[in-house]
């Protein structure tokens, strides 16, 4: 995999919420354009185009590769069933460098330039809301494997949205299930200030209320901080029995660090929503004991069939080691897209889109399914708590699964909550 000028053709291999949010907005804007303007020929002999924007360089980057790498292989398996009658899928990845604006416009190219057919990608809750304004007002089918409350809401969602990725409601509100019961009802947050982070806090608090938390301390920080020094004696002052860490990537890994290194073991037990697992090999003994939420982890191949699958053809091309769970968003989204295009017997928009809304797909983890009014896919939350360095069997082997929150929409938001 090489990349070039911010492009990479997989088949030839500080900012605070109102800033990103803005940003993401002036991104958008400049490439929109009325659907009704846009109309690009495609010959039924071309290949099937999917633009994959990632933030390939960043603070996401390490899990941005891994999403490219296994998008690659449910193109691979696409075209090694032979394809739709022999028509090939390719992947098109674009560096979105983490910045809205830079998203908006590696999108625009995509669709106006490259001419894909679909558009699948982004790692972040802001940039994912660029990538779609700039898809639906063209008409073509965005399927988003980064978490975001918003992207499902009627302000943002249209019929050619879909979600494969877990949102911060079902997944905070998953791990709050699991914790406040076992482990105190004084909570601490820290969180990134950006829309990520405030979306899983909300659904922290509204599992909370079931529960009597009681919120000691809101600490918000700006993302890709590296010193969290400034932070951390706050939280220790207001002496939580649990203290969740809402942001994601390096920021985790330094966040938890240096979390330990203060000693806030000794008095609290941490918890990260979104529980990294490129993170916890880089982290080691600095996770020992955490607890949080993950949509895939590798040993769930010895119960479930399409998981031992997934990771065995990940293996062979990847000297050995599993995928990761940010690496199996790509493959699923990727994969349930063109399984899509294979029920639709067709690449037209709507066809695809009608075949989502009905397709029951197990890709790696089990069943899921689209929820039609919101195209939320349904799907079990994995609890998982970090192994202590002394008791891991090899590299891999960091984590354990300790409960299973099976999907359920009961789980979700409403669609009129939505406002759909």
């Amino acid at each position: 995999m090489s990349s070039k000028n911010g492009q990479i053709d997989m088949n030839k291999s500080g900012a605070s919420r109102r800033t990103v949010l803005k940003t993401a907005a002036a991104g958008a804007a400049a490439v929109a354009v009325s659907p009704f303007m846009f109309n690009i020929a495609r010959g039924a002999g071309d290949s099937i185009k999917i633009g994959f924007p990632v933030p390939l360089t960043g603070p996401y980057g390490s899990e941005a590769k891994e999403q490219a790498r296994c998008a690659q292989i449910a193109v691979d398996e696409f075209n090694a069933a032979g394809g739709l009658g022999g028509r090939m899928a390719e992947l098109l990845v674009r560096d979105d460098k983490l910045k809205p604006g830079e998203a908006a416009i590696r999108t625009q190219e995509l669709i106006e330039k490259d001419k894909v057919n679909f558009i699948c990608g982004s790692l972040s809750a802001s940039v994912q809301l660029a990538v779609n304004e700039v898809a639906k007002a063209r008409g073509v089918l965005y399927m988003s494997i980064s978490q975001s409350d918003k992207i499902n809401e009627s302000s943002d969602f249209a019929k050619t949205t879909f979600h494969e990725a877990m949102n911060p409601h079902m997944t905070a509100g998953a791990v709050g299930r699991y914790v406040f019961p076992k482990k105190g009802k004084r909570v601490a947050f820290l969180l990134a200030d950006y829309a990520f982070g405030h979306e899983l806090v909300r659904g922290f608090k509204r599992e909370g209320e079931k529960h009597g938390i009681e919120v000691v301390a809101e600490v918000k920080h700006p993302i890709a901080s590296k010193d969290f020094s400034a932070f951390l004696p706050q939280i220790l002052a207001a002496k939580p029995d649990v203290l969740c860490i809402c942001n994601f990537g390096y920021d985790q890994l330094n966040s938890i660090k240096q979390a330990t290194a203060f000693g806030f073991k000794n008095s609290m037990q941490l918890v990260a929503p979104v529980l990294l697992y490129n993170q916890r090999l880089a982290g080691g003994a600095a996770y020992d004991g955490v607890i949080g939420g993950s949509n895939y982890y590798w040993e769930l191949e010895n119960s479930i069939p399409s998981a031992k699958a997934f990771n065995d053809t990940y293996r062979k091309g990847n000297e050995g080691r599993p995928p990761s769970d940010y690496g199996a968003y790509g493959y699923a989204g990727v994969g349930a897209l063109l399984a899509g295009v294979k029920k639709a017997g067709s690449t037209d928009t709507d066809k695809v889109i009608a075949a989502l809304e009905s397709l029951k797909y197990n890709k790696y983890k089990g069943e899921q399914y689209f929820r039609t009014c919101d195209h939320q896919s349904v799907q079990p939350v994995f609890i998982i708590e970090s192994k202590a360095q002394a008791e891991v069997k090899n590299k891999y082997d960091v984590f354990n699964v300790v409960h299973v929150d099976k999907g359920d929409e009961g789980v979700l938001r409403t669609c009129g909550e939505l406002g759909l």
